[in-house]
């Protein structure tokens, strides 16, 4: 790839923050993480750029599809980094709204037990008795602990939006085995809870 070239997409691409705008003088540039630990921000040197949601303004330069980070480190609640060939202000508060994202491959490693909520997703979840229960959509942080949101299968739904998906405590009490090389998470929960 010559320096002309716009990078590849990473396919494993994963959006973890938003551009807040510019930091200082130098060019350097706050975000916004998605993560309350946002230990991807740091473990990649590559942030990929997208516009932000909706329709960019008229006449706005084209954002740089990737920017190759010196340095980054927490700031209060937000990440600031320092990103190569940006030395300005004016150049980094452009990026204002993009939004950021890095290679799942770089992510750190996760402790034995933990999960990056990436990686639940679309799993299918099963209880005890091997009846599916559907399939995780999404997450949401309570503060104590995370609750998956599994949609149910098909045959199920269609009673009312409330009904088609099940919130199941991702704690160890309810949570008996996440079996991500099966693409599965094992349950103690019943088919009419």
């Amino acid at each position: 790839m010559s320096d002309d070239e716009p990078p590849a997409w990473p396919d494993d691409a994963v959006e973890v923050g938003s551009i807040a705008g510019a930091w200082g003088v130098k060019g350097w540039i706050k975000v916004q993480p998605y993560a309350g630990d946002p230990q991807a921000l740091f473990s990649s040197k590559r942030w990929f750029l997208a516009p932000p949601e909706g329709v960019r303004r008229p006449g706005e330069p084209p954002l740089p599809r990737l920017l190759r980070i010196v340095q980054a480190r927490d700031h209060g609640d937000g990440v600031i980094a320092q990103v190569g060939d940006i030395d300005d202000r004016t150049t980094a508060e452009r990026l204002r709204g993009a939004r950021v994202f890095v290679s799942r491959g770089s992510f750190p490693s996760p402790a034995p037990d933990e999960y990056y909520w990436v990686d639940l997703i679309g799993l299918a979840v099963v209880n005890r008795q091997g009846e599916a229960l559907g399939t995780v959509a999404g997450l949401i942080d309570t503060g104590p602990h995370s609750v998956l949101r599994v949609a149910r299968p098909a045959a199920e739904t269609g009673a009312g939006a409330e009904d088609d998906e099940r919130l199941i405590p991702f704690v160890s009490a309810y949570v008996d085995e996440v079996m991500l090389a099966q693409r599965r998470i094992v349950v103690d929960w019943g088919l009419d809870y």
